[in-house]
């Protein structure tokens, strides 16, 4: 599947825990099988938009607020690198307060690292 498959499916489920739901619960409350909506969090399903409109109404969310600061990069090296948009998406979840100190985080292991 694509990156933006599996960012989007990363996504739902950020949001989904965020919200406090099981796949379970979100699963009933959205009317769609627990295993296709597993398969939609794994990335290993396209969603139809049926099946997004149900999440986000389950979520209580916008469109435009599950798919904020969804990014894909471009391939290099033949490889994906849907980890560093995974990383991007949820930088991009938080607060500056809270950025500010992941990236501190960041610095101390990068200090580390080159030592």
């Amino acid at each position: 599947m694509s990156d933006t498959v599996k960012v989007l499916g990363d996504r739902i489920r950020l949001i989904r825990t965020e919200r406090g739901f099981s796949i379970e619960e979100l699963a009933e409350k959205a009317d769609i099988n627990t295993t296709h909506l597993g398969r939609i969090e794994r990335g290993e399903t396209i969603p139809k938009l049926d099946s997004i409109e149900k999440i986000i109404n389950a979520l209580e969310v916008s469109f435009e607020e599950l798919f904020k600061n969804i990014r894909t990069t471009a391939k290099t090296n033949g490889e994906n690198d849907t980890d560093i948009s995974l990383l991007i998406n949820r930088l991009n979840s938080l607060n500056p307060s809270e950025q500010r100190e992941v990236l501190n985080l960041f610095e101390i292991l990068f200090k580390l690292i080159k030592k």
